[in-house]
């Protein structure tokens, strides 16, 4: 089982439930050394003083603020430490908020939070009680001598906590993308974006999605540490095309009506239409409803016996070849 890296309470009223923090994701990259390549060490770092090169001994640094004027506000560890939130160990819940007022640009991190054995019974209540309300928690906490903002939400019968930004550390998009709402957008366009977007939407299923480039530096790492020579690909030259907005509309949408035309899926959807038409036809030949269509049915079926007979006997009566 992993181990908690976080243990305190849930704290809201005069409500107390102990809980611990689990990491909710496992990043999986691809992590690399600096090598010389001339010995096969390692390379390291060393602090070095800008002024002379010299090596600095770590009791002899500081951290320094740089102003607007290019000096340095020195500050000391000491002076820091007594900034430092009170590390109370408990997620002190604020408020309660609806899920769609929270942007998702506020998430940061994720955690599972799970209840001390002790502490179910109120954990399962709490959880249960924001399902029925559809509610977020908004809450306060202090992990390793920082203060952070979080979202508590129940999913699939358990807590999730997702650290959050503050406000002003969020970008703002008007001084990063030139307003669009003035580009004149015709019917047209708009009515091929919309079926492009419909003849895409699917249902999510996050499984289908690899990191192929992880993939494939994980790939390139076997092969060399068997002995393979690897030749990278040279990568074809880019070509600068003026773009016909309609036409790749169009021919967008037609790629995705082929493509799901051609997925097993859609196959066995139609198959399985044709069998419930047959089924629905012959039984309303048999309530007398249908006795037209049934008749035509039969002769269909009768029709196509008969030349099937027909081609297997011109097949029997087919002379042999002698061999050479």
């Amino acid at each position: 089982m992993p181990r908690a890296m976080w243990s305190g309470a849930i704290s809201f009223g005069l409500v107390n439930i102990p809980i611990k923090l689990f990491t909710a994701v496992n990043r999986k990259s691809v992590s690399f050394n600096q090598i010389d390549t001339r010995t096969g060490s390692r390379i390291q770092y060393r602090k070095v003083s800008a002024a002379d090169g010299e090596e600095v001994p770590a009791e002899q640094i500081a951290k320094g603020y740089q102003l607007g004027s290019g000096e340095y506000v020195l500050i000391g560890d000491d002076e820091l430490a007594a900034l430092d939130p009170v590390a109370s160990r408990s997620i002190d819940i604020e408020q309660f908020v609806d899920l769609d007022e929270i942007d998702p640009l506020f998430y940061d991190s994720a955690y599972y939070v799970a209840p001390d054995k002790a502490a179910r019974k109120p954990y399962a209540l709490l959880t249960r009680a924001m399902e029925e309300e559809g509610k977020v928690a908004i809450a306060r906490f202090v992990m390793r001598s920082k203060q952070y903002l979080a979202a508590l939400r129940p999913k699939d019968g358990v807590l999730v906590m997702s650290t959050m930004v503050y406000a002003d550390e969020l970008n703002d998009s008007s001084q990063l993308v030139d307003d669009v709402d003035d580009v004149d957008v015709s019917p047209k366009e708009l009515t091929m974006a919309t079926q492009l977007i419909e003849s895409l939407t699917e249902p999510f299923e996050p499984e289908k999605f690899e990191d192929t480039h992880r993939n494939q530096v994980l790939d390139l790492i076997d092969r060399k540490a068997a002995g393979e020579e690897v030749v990278a690909a040279p990568e074809p030259a880019a070509e600068d095309k003026v773009v016909d907005l309609m036409a790749a509309l169009e021919a967008s949408v037609r790629d995705a009506k082929a493509a799901r035309g051609r997925h097993p899926s859609a196959k066995a959807a139609s198959n399985g239409e044709d069998e419930e038409n047959e089924e629905a036809e012959e039984a309303e030949a048999a309530s007398g409803g249908g006795r037209g269509r049934a008749k035509s049915r039969t002769a269909k079926k009768a029709s196509k016996a008969s030349k099937a007979s027909k081609a297997s006997k011109s097949t029997k009566a087919a002379p042999k070849r002698k061999s050479a």
